[in-house]
């Protein structure tokens, strides 16, 4: 596929992308919105899952920039949490090991552009990608709230802050000033990301699509009490 054939397909469908794959916020088949299975949640009209957030063309009135300014010893311990629990193996390259045709070249080595490009290419297998599982809706959705553009890489650097969207979305901010309890931000967090345990120690999406909680509670409860302000 050229180039202009990319560019022209993402700034057509964009917003569109998660919805090539029934499912749900994890889906067995890269998943999107009704169906868990591993990645980065989101849900219908690419809202946030815990708050509110515009949908709409490539272009429509959002807010751009860096993301939440999320910062710190903190942010950086969660973030490795999170990579335990969803690509403790091939991190920042990672790609869902459902997914039966792969990405011609490490997730890191290509470009926003490139990697939808292949999402459109392979229908009907799992998409969820890089260190933080991102499936499609969700990929679409963050890159436009921090304003990445197609021929961005998809480099550790981005990814991080395509998660601290979903990372404020789950309530960090107001976990970090005191307003946010513990178990609510860790089930918030699980709520997001599968490979999390919720407060009764198994995935939320457990035995869907062979979702389960792949670190333990005690482990999860123990980093987060690390990072409790105060």
């Amino acid at each position: 596929m050229s180039m202009r054939r990319v560019l022209c397909f993402l700034l057509c469908c964009w917003p569109l992308l998660g919805m090539a794959e029934t499912g749900s916020l994890f889906g067995a088949s890269g998943g999107t919105l009704f169906q868990p299975a591993d990645g980065a949640g989101a849900v219908a009209g690419g809202a946030s899952l815990f708050a509110g957030a515009s949908s709409g063309g490539l272009f429509a009135p959002i807010v751009r920039g860096p993301g939440p300014a999320l910062h710190g010893d903190a942010v950086t311990r969660l973030r490795y949490v999170i990579g335990q629990a969803e690509s403790p193996r091939d991190g920042y390259d990672a790609v869902q090991h459902g997914a039966r045709i792969r990405p011609s070249k490490p997730p890191t080595h290509m470009t926003l552009a490139e990697i939808f490009a292949w999402i459109e290419a392979t229908p009907g297998q799992p998409h969820a990608i890089g260190r933080y599982q991102f499936i499609p809706d969700t990929l679409a959705r963050v890159t436009r709230q921090v304003g990445a553009r197609p021929n961005d890489r998809f480099t550790p650097a981005l990814q991080d802050r395509l998660a601290d969207v979903l990372l404020a979305d789950a309530g960090f901010p107001a976990f970090m000033a005191g307003e946010l309890s513990e178990e609510k931000f860790m089930n918030n967090l699980a709520a997001i990301w599968a490979g999390l345990p919720a407060s009764n120690g198994r995935s939320k999406y457990h035995g869907v699509a062979g979702n389960r909680a792949t670190v333990t509670l005690a482990y999860f409860q123990a980093e987060i009490a690390k990072i409790r302000p105060g």
